[in-house]
């Protein structure tokens, strides 16, 4: 395989580890203890919750560091692809949020985005924020492929 193929890619992984990372790190902090909506999981005791928190925001923060240790690789060696990088963060953004979105809170009914409210505006605004952010992901990829 081509090196500059190979450079491109490992840029790309590299983003979107950063990118699942970021994610979960915007979620976690935002919805989970600043507006105390919700926790990861939801089904059990507010301990559990709490608990379920903790491995949740430690895989966050394991996502990111090792992104940001492979743009570090990358970097260093004078191989990594700025675009291909973007697109991976936007990219892994947005795949972890529409997983969320749709395996978590719709389908295994971890938790929801908040209760006692009408759900609609909430899941719609989550679901295509995490469309757009793949479509800009898949956006800055493809360029990252032809320059």
């Amino acid at each position: 395989m081509p090196e500059l193929v190979v450079r491109k890619a490992r840029s790309a992984w590299a983003g979107v580890l950063a990118g699942v990372g970021v994610a979960a790190f915007i979620d976690e902090t935002v919805f989970h203890q600043l507006l105390h909506w919700h926790h990861f999981y939801d089904g059990s005791t507010t301990d559990a919750g709490l608990v379920s928190d903790g491995l949740f925001h430690a895989f966050g923060w394991f996502a990111l560091v090792f992104g940001l240790v492979l743009v570090a690789d990358l970097r260093r060696g004078d191989r990594l692809s700025g675009r291909a990088l973007a697109g991976g963060v936007l990219t892994g953004a947005g795949a972890f949020q529409l997983y969320d979105g749709t395996i978590q809170h719709k389908l295994l009914g971890l938790h929801q985005i908040r209760y006692a409210v009408d759900l609609t505006p909430y899941d719609w605004t989550w679901n295509v924020v995490a469309v757009v952010l793949l479509a800009a992901g898949v956006f800055f990829l493809r360029r990252a492929k032809t320059a």
